[in-house]
């Protein structure tokens, strides 16, 4: 029996394998193929397997591009080779290089954004950039956000015996982060937990305008309490905690202030672990055992 113009056994002599499935025509007759023998094809045919080596060393150099591993970029293919409008298209291979560059970016924005492929591929949340650490950036938290900037005290200060003078801000942010930290452990929090919550705050509140907003976006952050692990008292009275209290009327008050700002302008962390309300309330706050919001 002669071979089929569609085998890879056709005229082998003549060209190398890969040129072979470099042809759009025979790439569309083998992909009808493996499309007419049903689910089990793409497993047991010998020219899948070899197809598919191929797509991976086709596209390792756009899978290095991404930081990606090439048969990463070959699954993509894959993907692209199993729809019926590439078994269609006038050129199938420029279909599924099309997917393939698609899918490695929305690979690359995934693990950049800590997010899923799917949702990296949309463009609500591919506008944002990478997380990172306040205490990574090269301007401080109070240079940088103005929720944590203060006026300048002026004026003649008058030296009696309960007057104390104006506390100098830290320019290390980084510093105030682990004091939040080391205040929520010492309190009984889970050291894994108390990093985790408070750098995730802290985060979010350098892409807000404010700590008031994100005291409201953080409360409403469902993901947050899963992430976690938290019940939606404990997270509540961190960010409580942490940002301060909104109420209006506490603006003034160590309370309004929250622990990070009272810790960036100047308070250590031993006078906060004086403060009776705040080591009770950071205690009491700890979560006991899994959550359950």
């Amino acid at each position: 029996m002669s071979s089929s113009p569609t085998s890879p056994e056709h005229d082998k002599n003549a060209c190398p394998r890969s040129a072979w499935f470099e042809d759009s025509e025979v790439l569309r007759a083998l992909l009808v193929r493996l499309h007419a023998g049903g689910r089990d094809a793409w497993r047991t045919d010998p020219d899948a397997a070899a197809l598919m080596e191929h797509a991976a060393t086709k596209y390792a150099a756009l899978a290095r591009k991404h930081g990606l591993d090439p048969w990463e970029a070959a699954t993509a293919a894959f993907e692209a080779m199993r729809g019926a409008a590439t078994r269609r298209a006038d050129d199938p291979w420029a279909v599924v290089t099309r997917a393939v560059q698609i899918t490695c970016a929305a690979e690359e924005r995934g693990q950049g954004l800590l997010c899923s492929t799917h949702q990296a591929r949309r463009p609500r949340y591919s506008q944002f950039h990478d997380p990172e650490r306040i205490c990574e950036r090269d301007n401080p938290l109070t240079d940088y956000h103005p929720a944590f900037h203060t006026p300048d005290f002026t004026g003649e200060y008058d030296h009696d015996d309960q007057a104390e003078p104006p506390l100098e801000p830290i320019t290390d942010v980084a510093t105030a982060i682990e004091d939040t930290i080391r205040l929520f452990v010492h309190l009984e929090w889970e050291p894994s937990i108390a990093r985790a919550a408070v750098e995730y705050v802290t985060m979010r509140l350098g892409e807000l305008p404010s700590r008031l907003s994100a005291y409201e976006v953080l409360r409403r952050d469902k993901h947050a309490l899963a992430m976690h692990d938290l019940t939606v008292a404990s997270w509540n009275a961190l960010l409580r905690i942490v940002l301060g209290n909104p109420d209006p009327t506490l603006a003034s008050t160590n309370t309004g202030r929250g622990v990070l700002m009272r810790l960036l302008i100047g308070e250590p962390l031993r006078l906060l672990l004086r403060d009776e309300e705040l080591v009770l309330s950071v205690s009491m706050a700890a979560p006991r055992g899994s959550a359950r919001p």
